[in-house]
């Protein structure tokens, strides 16, 4: 699909208004420790700074922290410092860092997908529209950030390649499937990063790493990933430190041709006249479980930051069967596995076993191939019911808030893919059981990072609301954001 300049104007616009208005003294919230990518593009327009500076900067961060937290799997130094030394930058971020997430094709780099099947894999010669549009915005690729094996898990933790550990705590996982994304700029390698998210991985990683990250609701981007039963559950977009460049980078990468199924938004600069809203909010999971109880905390307080603010919390209930949905959900998810084993074992002319693949990826194929006929058709059927539901019950609600993870970051090794099977299910159910229902229902939400535990570790408020409505969650976090600031909390790893 062809994009339109519509959205790289009003990006550039925005980007170049945020930077003039952070000229101005402010009094009212703590500094940031470090800019965001608003900040550094106004400087690089300014000329305060050069883009060769800023980038070298950027690899020189990255080069040191990558033994520490394992962000990166390919590097792309010296063509990055090719672009920042070409003079032929444009766009509202020209010059500022970035990374592509390695299940995305950039062209020039491999796609390894996290996996041990694609180690030999070749430069790639194509990439989506999506991508295109961060090249034409003047973002610099200066590599390709960690995801588990083909993203299916919560953490950042592939076997062929390094743990992508939690500036927070490096004993903790980043989260997942973008992980590497949200480690590398929690940390200060880039200011932001691309990220997906076909069942949480851009809340999830944005919620363990004190990061602000909105998932879009499904056929708002330039490009989605339709997995071929039915429910296209992955979309794209980025984790960031701030929200104004969540709403910048969204602006470059949002359709805008004639048929797209939502009009677009452009840059959503601040709350506006927000309106007082009605919020529902659910603590437990689909399947009844209580969370741990700083996450308990951390949504108690946000809810009370809401009402401060004048909006009207109520208790509500999810909409679905919490258990069946749970059950068909990873029915869906595993039909991803069952194609991978099944390419990787034609390509290799044998079955595809655990020196290719990780036990997890393994164990979701075998539970594909042990479905009756007929189950996964009625697993999608359901899930479509659960996605009219979900539409129905924010008829009642502006918005619903609620945790987006079980706990505060895990450690590594809890959610990881080399737990037995049958383990591992049964901690996803409790660990990620609040973000999977948007993405089969198409709709935005969001993790916004409010809290932070005792001992240091970053929970994320999640809030969610109708399709299309990603203008309102926008707005909203910008008055979260400047009733509670968080861009001045800096990780222990980090430069």
């Amino acid at each position: 699909m062809k994009f339109t300049r519509r959205g790289l104007l009003a990006a550039s616009t925005a980007v170049a208004a945020a930077s003039a208005a952070d000229a101005k003294p402010k009094t009212s919230a703590p500094a940031p420790w470090t800019p965001d990518a608003t900040e550094i593009a106004g400087r690089i327009r300014r000329k305060d700074v050069s883009v060769v500076e800023v980038v070298e900067e950027a690899i020189r961060k990255a080069e040191a922290l990558q033994p520490q937290i394992g962000a990166l799997v390919t590097s792309d130094f010296d063509r990055a410092m090719d672009k920042a030394k070409s003079g032929q930058l444009s766009g509202p971020f020209a010059g500022v860092p970035f990374l592509i997430k390695d299940l995305d094709a950039y062209k020039g780099l491999p796609t390894r997908y996290g996996s041990r099947s694609s180690l030999g894999a070749r430069p790639e010669t194509a990439q989506t529209a999506f991508v295109d549009a961060y090249d034409q915005a003047g973002l610099v690729v200066i590599g390709k950030s960690a995801t588990p094996e083909y993203g299916f898990l919560p953490t950042t933790e592939p076997l062929g390649f390094l743990p992508t550990r939690n500036p927070w705590n490096l004993k903790h996982s980043s989260g997942g499937s973008s992980g590497g994304a949200a480690a590398a700029t929690a940390a200060g390698m880039v200011p932001f990063a691309h990220a997906s998210d076909g069942g949480g991985s851009i809340r999830i990683p944005s919620s363990n790493c004190g990061l602000f990250g909105l998932k879009p609701s499904r056929g708002r981007m330039l490009e989605g990933r339709p997995n071929g039963k039915g429910i296209d559950l992955s979309v794209a977009h980025g984790v960031t430190r701030s929200v104004r460049d969540s709403a910048a980078l969204f602006a470059i990468s949002e359709r805008t041709a004639a048929g797209s199924p939502f009009a677009p938004i452009g840059v959503v600069a601040g709350p506006g006249k927000m309106k007082k809203l009605k919020v529902g909010l659910v603590m437990n999971t689909g399947t009844g479980q209580k969370p741990a109880p700083e996450v308990v905390t951390a949504i108690e307080a946000a809810a009370k930051l809401m009402a401060s603010l004048g909006h009207h919390v109520e208790p509500t209930d999810w909409p679905m069967d919490g258990p069946r949905f749970g059950a068909d959900f990873t029915a869906l998810w595993s039909t991803g596995a069952a194609e991978l084993a099944a390419g990787v074992s034609k390509a290799m002319g044998r079955k595809a076993d655990t020196s290719v693949l990780e036990p997890f990826s393994l164990g979701m194929a075998d539970l594909v191939a042990n479905l009756k006929p007929g189950d996964l058709d009625a697993a999608v059927e359901r899930l479509m019911a659960a996605s009219r539901a979900y539409d129905a019950w924010l008829t009642r609600y502006d918005v619903v808030l609620s945790p987006v993870l079980g706990s505060p970051p895990v450690e590594l090794g809890f959610v990881s893919g080399s737990v037995p099977f049958e383990t591992l299910q049964a901690r996803l159910m409790t660990y990620v059981g609040y973000t999977p229902l948007h993405n089969v229902a198409g709709a935005p939400a969001m993790s916004v990072p409010l809290h932070w535990t005792a001992d240091g570790l970053p929970v994320g408020a999640h809030f969610a609301a109708r399709a299309g409505a990603e203008k309102l969650l926008f707005q909203l976090a910008y008055q979260l954001e400047a009733a509670q600031p968080w861009a001045h909390r800096k990780p222990p790893t980090s430069l």
